[in-house]
């Protein structure tokens, strides 16, 4: 069993290698999230426009002692037009990720996808988090825990093919998907099984690349050796998987928590699909877990400018 962190310790190192990451914090107007901006620059991880109030994060910044005079500010009156303009911001290629301050995720994520001056690509928007789970030998990718609540087939097929990506952009040498259910057997009155079957014969036919995927997996033989071996599972997935989806918002949500509370595990949070990656934290997120965020959207940006195409 590793050190809690050890995962995410590494990570952090390889980035602070890397250019910091131009990044528009967005409405960052409490003590966390201006620290964990600060401190992740500080670590050399992003390059930070600090977009609000500009009178209001000065005064937050002095009352903790925050030195900020290095940092750009762009003013805005409030947290919606901060969230617009920080969307400016990457439109106008100033900013290269958004990373969410003290505003609520639909406040910012209504800018983002604005058809008229958002951030939209042909991808599906999702979600993922990237946990460090001590007992797990691998860092492990869940989506989508956050934004698609109950995601059709069609809007499956990129929030899978989102994950699969963000999983090249880790440096996985491999990526291996298990698509989750109730049940490891196709059963026709469990609608996951059938769409976790469609994906998979997807992944056959190319309309998905980059990874294995396998489903529908049970969570205990998706990740499990002895349970895939009792199950009598064959597959070049079972047992080792480093993706797991989830079949909506709800059970994506419960997993990751179950996850954090009960195994103690971190969860950094990315979302992809945008034009940039943008990157989700939240007050009760360790100052570790923040700048793990922050490595996941660098090592994003990097693949996306290398690869040319949308991957968060």
């Amino acid at each position: 069993m590793e050190p809690r962190h050890a995962k995410y310790e590494r990570l952090i190192e390889y980035c602070r290698n890397l250019p910091p990451l131009p990044t528009a914090v967005v409405h960052p107007c409490d003590h966390s999230s201006l620290a964990g901006a600060v401190e992740a620059a500080g670590m050399g991880l992003i390059a930070p426009l600090l977009v609000g109030p500009r009178a209001r994060i000065e005064s937050l910044a002095e009352e903790h002692g925050i030195k900020i005079s290095e940092f750009t500010i762009v003013d805005a009156p409030h947290s919606h037009a901060a969230a617009a303009a920080a969307v400016q911001l990457v439109r106008e290629g100033k900013a290269e990720a958004l990373m969410k301050g003290s505003l609520h995720t639909d406040e910012l994520m209504a800018e983002v996808i604005r058809r008229d001056a958002g951030m939209r690509s042909a991808r599906r928007i999702s979600h993922c988090f990237v946990m460090d789970v001590p007992e797990y030998e691998h860092a492990l990718i869940i989506t989508d825990a956050a934004i698609n609540i109950a995601p059709t087939l069609e809007e499956k097929v990129d929030i899978l093919q989102n994950a699969i990506d963000l999983g090249h952009a880790l440096l996985f040498d491999e990526v291996r998907v298990a698509i989750l259910s109730a049940t490891e057997s196709v059963n026709p009155k469990i609608p996951s099984t059938i769409e976790a079957a469609a994906l998979c014969k997807m992944v056959d036919r190319r309309q998905i690349t980059g990874a294995l995927v396998d489903g529908p997996l049970a969570l205990d033989n998706a990740i499990n050796v002895e349970a895939m071996r009792i199950k009598q599972i064959d597959s070049p997935v079972a047992g080792r998987a480093n993706v797991l989806m989830v079949p909506d918002l709800e059970s994506g949500n419960m997993l990751a928590k179950s996850l954090s509370f009960l195994a103690g595990a971190d969860a950094a949070g990315i979302v992809l699909g945008a034009r940039v990656p943008i990157i989700l934290t939240s007050r009760a997120d360790s100052v570790t877990t923040r700048l793990a965020s922050c490595a996941v959207a660098a090592l994003v940006a990097k693949a996306r400018r290398e690869a040319g195409k949308v991957i968060g």
